[in-house]
């Protein structure tokens, strides 16, 4: 367990005995499934049964496509009306034009404590970053371009990429143009394609985990957007100075050739320009992550597609282990959206693996509900046809059966934090970021810490899952100089940082998100400390939860994987939900509270703490013990709990 952290090492290492597979939905969809979907290549699904001959597509009239289908049919691959809003006068860009900005990676945004007749807009832009990799040379530029053209500080995402808050639209075309150049992208970083591609943050140089880093940058350009609207807008028209740098790492994988290889079964479109995508490109975003067997710390569960690198015993590649389904966003008061865990597809052995995702994203893009946005994800088919018939459905465009599931070891979650030996005579360090905020605030300066560590060491970075940042391929001989320049900038060493916090994250919330209910990333620090002076008081001190913070239901910080969050539904309230997986495995948490004032807290978790020390089994942590007892269970222990009466 981690509460018995081994400062040697300095990592947090959690891990079950029993390995548990039950992707919940505790909230029913429409009863039947041709009632909740509406494809855009019709399709009609009997209920189903769990048998291939349950899934029958039938041609029907085609529905009216929405507002935003037409728009994106409209937009010339993703230019207009953008690229005329970019040049007028106002501060802002229309509504129609903002939806298109967002497939270029950004967001119109206004501070909402700011108030005025005149609404003060400004453009956060995030930056796709296939595995995390932040080479030296991109981190110096974001850090000159958020001090002179942001707000001065970078934000770390929970998919593993920078994001730039506070850029004026006069300055769009500079700092998009000049990320492009310097063979970086901003492409796909939001919008209905595929997003930034996650993969276990370790460093190590073990075949495994070359091949889970090396694929994830396969599948990045395997879904690229091919539209020229990103060259023609912020370059005008030219080619940037240097191609992103993951693609040339995977030139050998011929990758625009497997990308349009067309096998005849539905999945290359009559498109010239996108030929995967089309011109009304997917129903929703669309996320894909990457690891190692046994390596959890990316939240596997939670993408739409999850792969899990599979190497024969001399470390040779052999295929992969595919899981879908997964997605976090919800809507409070509808039932019919909901949190879900993947399911397992199957096994695909690697020759066959473009093919085999290219099969799963057609699947996707013809059949996902383009009517209604809020249950457009890829979970919500793979939930309504299930897993069996979603397979079949899956094998029609791949034209060969999915082999099953490859047994694996168990997981295990990690944050990689401390000081590791890589595995090549090299170490690397995961840095604790609180809720990814990378900024210079007193005698705190981290953000001006890792520019003089790019500076004087050349260090490239990964941004892991959990917001944080790891400096890799260190020489042994630099490990003090890098300690020295990290405390003299005011950063804690790994063993003064709450355990708590190591586990914990926060989307950002207000004052800039349009879609915050209330606080996230500004009151997650002050519930960690309240939390930890709770369970110190009950002599639980040892214990490690993860917790985590959403100022919305939207699960931008993947809550409801998490043994304990809170989920914004209202000013200064929340949601709480319980039982999690203690390793991030196979399940969702479920609703316990359905309003708690934010000053609460503590009377609200004391009784499940105390019911925890009293009922749990040996070695249970808390995620797993709330799953075990249930929701009902724990409200009739709180409502005859007396507030003190317990302690460990």
């Amino acid at each position: 367990r981690a509460g018995n952290i081994c400062w040697f090492h300095t990592r947090i290492t959690r891990s079950n005995h029993t390995m548990k597979f039950s992707a919940i939905a505790f909230l029913a969809v429409a009863a039947t499934p041709a009632a909740a979907f509406g494809p855009a290549t019709p399709l009609s699904v009997m209920p189903s049964t769990g048998s291939s001959s349950a899934l029958s597509m039938v041609l029907e009239k085609p529905k009216k496509l929405s507002k935003l289908e037409v728009l994106k049919t409209q937009s010339r691959h993703l230019e207009n009306p953008l690229r005329e809003q970019l040049y007028t006068e106002e501060i802002n860009v229309s509504k129609d034009a903002m939806q298109i900005l967002k497939y270029h990676g950004s967001y119109m945004q206004t501070n909402r404590e700011i108030r005025g007749k005149d609404k003060d807009y400004q453009f956060m832009l995030r930056l796709k970053q296939p595995a995390g990799e932040l080479p030296a040379d991109l981190y110096r530029l974001l850090d000159d371009l958020s001090a002179n053209m942001g707000q001065g500080d970078l934000r770390a995402t929970t998919r593993q990429c920078f994001q730039l808050h506070g850029i004026r639209k006069g300055n769009l075309k500079t700092v998009i143009s000049s990320i492009m150049n310097i063979g970086s992208s901003t492409v796909g970083a939001c919008g209905d394609v595929s997003r930034n591609v996650m993969t276990t943050p370790a460093p190590f140089t073990t075949p495994e985990y070359h091949y889970a880093r090396e694929w994830s940058k396969v599948f990045a350009e395997l879904f690229r957007p091919m539209t020229p609207a990103f060259d023609n807008i912020w370059l005008d028209g030219e080619k940037p100075v240097h191609e992103v740098k993951w693609a040339s790492e995977v030139e050998k994988y011929n990758i625009d050739a497997a990308m349009t290889l067309d096998t005849g079964r539905g999945i290359i479109l009559p498109d010239s320009v996108e030929p995967l995508y089309g011109d009304r490109y997917l129903p929703r975003k669309f996320k894909i992550g990457v690891t190692v067997p046994g390596d959890n710390s990316l939240d596997i569960y939670t993408n739409d597609i999850g792969v899990v690198v599979i190497c024969n015993d001399a470390g040779e590649l052999e295929g992969f282990n595919v899981m879908v389904g997964g997605g976090m966003g919800r809507t409070h008061n509808k039932a019919n959206t909901f949190a879900r865990a993947a399911d397992h597809l199957g096994y695909v052995p690697k020759e066959e693996m473009m093919e085999l995702m290219k099969s799963v994203l057609a699947s996707q893009r013809d059949h996902g509900n383009r009517d209604v946005r809020a249950n457009a994800r890829m979970k919500y088919l793979v939930h309504t046809l299930g897993i069996d018939n979603f397979r079949t459905l899956v094998e029609s465009y791949f034209g060969k059966k999915v082999q099953p599931w490859r047994q694996m070891k168990e997981w295990k979650y990690m944050d990689w934090m401390g000081w590791w030996d890589q595995g090549d005579g090299k170490l690397f360090y995961g840095q604790h970021v609180d809720n990814g905020r990378v900024k210079d605030d007193g005698d705190f300066r981290l953000k001006s810490a890792l520019r003089v560590l790019v500076d004087k060491y050349n260090v490239d970075m990964i941004l892991s899952p959990t917001q944080s940042l790891i400096f890799r391929d260190i020489d042994p001989e630099d490990k003090d100089g890098i300690d020295a320049v990290l405390r003299e900038h005011g950063i804690k060493p790994l063993e003064e940082v709450d355990p708590l916090a190591r586990l914990a994250m926060a989307c950002p919330a207000l004052p800039l998100c349009g879609l915050a209910q209330t606080e996230a990333e500004r009151k997650m620090p002050e519930y960690i400390e309240r939390m930890r002076a709770l369970l110190d008081k009950m002599n639980i001190g040892d214990e490690e939860i993860i917790m985590r913070m959403t100022g919305c239901p939207n699960g931008c910080a993947r809550p409801y994987m998490a043994e304990l969050a809170f989920v914004g539904d209202g000013a200064k309230s929340y949601q709480i939900w319980l039982g999690g997986s203690s390793v991030l495995e196979g399940r969702t948490a479920y609703p316990y509270v359905a309003k708690m004032n934010w000053d609460d807290l503590e009377i609200t978790i004391e009784p499940v703490l105390a019911m925890f020390i009293q009922q749990k089994q040996e070695f249970e942590s808390f995620g797993d013990f709330c799953h075990r007892v249930g929701a009902d269970a724990i409200t009739a222990f709180a409502e005859s709990y007396t507030l003190g009466s317990i302690k460990a």
